[in-house]
């Protein structure tokens, strides 16, 4: 049955959007996710495991199975809670997916720059800046696993020599070593960005196939054909149109006939109707750059063939969008 009259419904929720946050930050940094996939499911195994107090647990718990993190089989003590499809494949600690450390890190972080969102919509200009390379890890990891098969079929034989631009955390770099031994991996990123990259990669135990080069993106020369694959991880959205295609021509130039470009960001539909976070993401871009954006598949491959890449494809990866490939 429809409604006769609009409600305020969606309105209200996206008002309260905050006490979302709050509930995902609260259950990750009380492992919620954690415990149950470990089997305990019942509100009194979970208090136990927490140390919090049944009020305020029986409250939270609620409010996941409110906002379809969780589900509840049975009623009061006898209750059980089993994780939601992407609670499961993202929440739990431990497991290679796991991305609650870039979701605690944004739900904790100050948003100062979005309180004056309304003054750069005025001005087109950023109120704050933003770097942050520590925060890539949680959120590329899986899709870096992805990617990393990806160019194991796409250059079946011989060394692989991959060059991870702005590596910031050097997740991209790190995932597609983790999936084939025969990968060597150059980083590179500003000087005091790659000390964070050198301990990400350290940390993993991949110090022997990697190296490092520092530099400004905008200008160290990557050289001629140097490299098998070149992955450019969230860099296009901060650099804006005009450097991002620049980008692609020192890229076509780095990379070796036959080399394949890899391409992550926020991607929205043609006709920038949707998804809802690639255009949430635009405005972050206002707030934190003076040129950046989100941009559209067709204006990436129409970039990407200027440059004289071919055979533009998607590859589906868990993400917010999926990766951009395309040939030398």
């Amino acid at each position: 049955m429809t409604q006769p009259h609009p409600t305020p419904d969606r309105l209200i929720q996206m008002a309260w959007a905050f006490a979302h946050t709050s509930v995902l930050a609260s259950a990750l940094e009380l492992s919620v996710f954690t415990h149950i996939a470990s089997g305990k499911t019942s509100p009194k195994d979970l208090a136990a495991a927490t140390g919090a107090s049944r009020r305020g647990l029986d409250m939270l718990l609620d409010a996941l199975v409110g906002v379809g993190l969780l589900s509840r089989e049975g009623a009061g003590e006898t209750s059980g809670f089993r994780l939601t499809p992407d609670a499961e494949a993202f929440l739990v600690q431990g497991r290679p997916s796991y991305m609650g450390d870039f979701f605690l890190f944004h739900a904790l972080m100050p948003h100062e720059g979005w309180t004056k969102l309304s003054e750069c919509v005025k001005t087109g200009k950023p109120v704050v800046a933003v770097n942050r390379p520590a925060e890539g890890v949680a959120l590329g990891y899986p899709a870096a696993r992805e990617l990393g098969k990806e160019v194991a079929r796409a250059h079946p034989t011989g060394k692989i020599e991959v060059l991870d631009v702005a590596a910031g955390s050097g997740v991209w770099g790190i995932g597609v070593a983790e999936t084939d031994p025969r990968v060597h991996v150059t980083a590179m990123d500003l000087e005091e960005t790659l000390a964070h990259t050198r301990k990400f990669v350290k940390r993993m135990k991949l110090d022997e196939r990697f190296d490092f080069m520092a530099g400004d993106l905008r200008q160290v020369d990557f050289g001629s054909a140097r490299y098998d694959v070149a992955i450019l991880g969230q860099i296009c959205h901060s650099e804006g149109a005009a450097h991002t295609q620049a980008l692609f021509a020192k890229m076509a130039r780095a990379l070796k006939p036959g080399g394949t470009l890899a391409i992550a960001e926020f991607v929205p539909d043609a006709n920038r109707n949707g998804p809802p976070l690639p255009l949430l993401f635009a405005l972050n871009m206002l707030v934190h750059t003076n040129e950046g954006g989100t941009y559209t598949a067709p204006e990436y491959r129409s970039w990407l063939e200027k440059a004289g890449f071919r055979d533009f494809r998607l590859l589906y990866a868990p993400g917010p969008s999926p990766l951009m490939l395309a040939t030398r």
